[in-house]
């Protein structure tokens, strides 16, 4: 592992490594709840095997095995004959049928075996991220982005400390772009339940899309957790208050976790922060105990509220005025506030030298120089950290247009520069 990724090793959360539970005493859920899990898998199914089950729902053979016997002795179940090396193939009975039937009109949710709030919330806080970091580690972690050590300096502390981190500054300097490296200084794995029980209701929360899982060689661990790699999420515009509260699906009949609870253990990056469909006040005011107290509050279609973990670091990315979107209340809560900058001329030098060098442009001498003049020309009050790149990609769209290989020159940095600024267009007068 090398120096800009190197993590503390956390003993602690190898002490609530969760192990595979052969006693239904030890799952931390009822015994109705896996009753249910199995008369729906063999209600949608048809007929099954201990094997089938035990892949299913995540759950030891030895529980499969005593919930099996008190199936057959209440009649639920009959045997079809055996499979494999001494498993048993099985489907309901006419009574089985009646009360799978039944209790698949109160859920139809058939998957992994949830845990126990009570287990999620001891996981969650066991692995509550720890690094070390150096501005020589750091910029090693940032090594595709040209950041001066001023910048790094600042980001350091807020990403040792796993705090909130609220980015601002000019558009198109590389808060986001930073923002999701930040990850990269985390190369240790978390543990993530496919699902939680609150008060017998289940609630989905691996989530493929958001977690990647990782190789493991961990055989005594309880299969109802994925390890995977830390996560982040990244939401924008798009962010509404439904988007913050559990979610009732409507074909299964349980819940889905929020993205703030998908993001536990990771970083959740609110992009564009003060552009979403929900107000920078309303936002603030619904987290503002979570990232005091680093816990979070959730409220079941009954209307029984009951408390997550809220163990991650949420990052705020705005072109902003931060005192424009939240008051000193708020503000104080969030640890570090960095300002990604205007780039000085030395650094956007660097930028446009790396963006030649990753493509493998052919490049006139002096062009560095001359798309700053022309930006200053046509408008740009400031140097944007983007402006490289995005005048590369025009060039490279006018020589495909124009079926000739792409060159970044003076002549087609004019081009691409009056492509990309606005003109002001004045009134005519008659």
């Amino acid at each position: 592992m090398s120096p800009a990724t190197a993590n503390l090793v956390q003993p602690e959360v190898q002490n609530v490594r969760p192990t595979i539970p052969d006693r239904l005493e030890d799952l931390g859920i009822s015994r109705s709840l896996v009753s249910d899990l199995i008369l729906r898998y063999l209600w949608l199914h048809g007929s099954g095997t201990l094997g089938m089950l035990h892949e299913t729902l995540k759950l030891s053979f030895p529980i499969l095995e005593v919930m099996f016997h008190s199936f057959r002795q209440q009649h639920i179940l009959e045997v079809k004959g055996m499979v494999g090396n001494g498993d048993y193939a099985f489907s309901l009975t006419t009574g089985g049928r009646t009360l799978a039937t039944a209790r698949n009109e109160v859920c139809q949710y058939v998957g992994p075996a949830p845990v126990s709030i009570q287990q999620y919330h001891q996981v969650v806080k066991a692995q509550t991220a720890h690094v070390r970091l150096s501005r020589e580690s750091l910029r090693q972690a940032f090594d595709d982005l040209v950041l001066p050590d001023s910048l790094l300096d600042s980001l350091g502390p807020s990403l040792i400390s796993h705090q909130s981190l609220f980015l601002y500054g000019g558009t198109g300097n590389g808060k986001t772009s930073i923002a999701e490296r930040i990850l990269r200084i985390y190369k240790d794995t978390v543990l993530v339940p496919y699902a939680v029980e609150v008060d017998g209701h289940i609630i989905t929360l691996f989530d493929p899309v958001v977690h990647r899982m990782a190789k493991h060689s961990e055989e005594l661990l309880d299969p109802r957790w994925v390890v995977c790699e830390r996560p982040c999420i990244t939401v924008g515009g798009e962010l509404s208050a439904a988007m913050l509260e559990l979610r009732l699906d409507e074909a299964t009949r349980c819940f889905i976790s929020p993205f703030q609870m998908k993001a536990n253990n990771g970083i959740l990056i609110i992009d564009d922060f003060g552009r979403q469909v929900l107000s920078p006040r309303e936002l603030l005011n619904r987290w503002i105990v979570p990232l005091d107290r680093r816990v979070d509050y959730l409220t079941l279609a009954s209307g029984m509220k009951f408390q997550v973990p809220f163990e991650l670091m949420v990052v705020f990315s705005t072109n902003l005025n931060p005192h424009d979107l939240a008051d000193e209340a708020f503000l104080r809560r969030i640890q570090t506030k960095v300002l990604v900058d205007n780039v000085s001329p030395e650094v956007f030098d660097q930028i446009f030298q790396r963006v030649i060098q990753i493509n493998q442009v052919p490049c006139e001498p002096g062009c560095a120089e001359y798309l700053r003049e022309r930006c200053a020309a046509a408008g740009a009050e400031f140097l944007r950290a983007c402006y490289p790149m995005d005048m590369y990609k025009l060039v490279k769209a006018i020589s495909e247009y124009e079926g000739r290989p792409a060159r970044m020159t003076r002549t087609n940095i004019d081009r691409a520069v009056g492509l990309y600024f606005a003109k002001i267009q004045t009134a005519k007068t008659n």
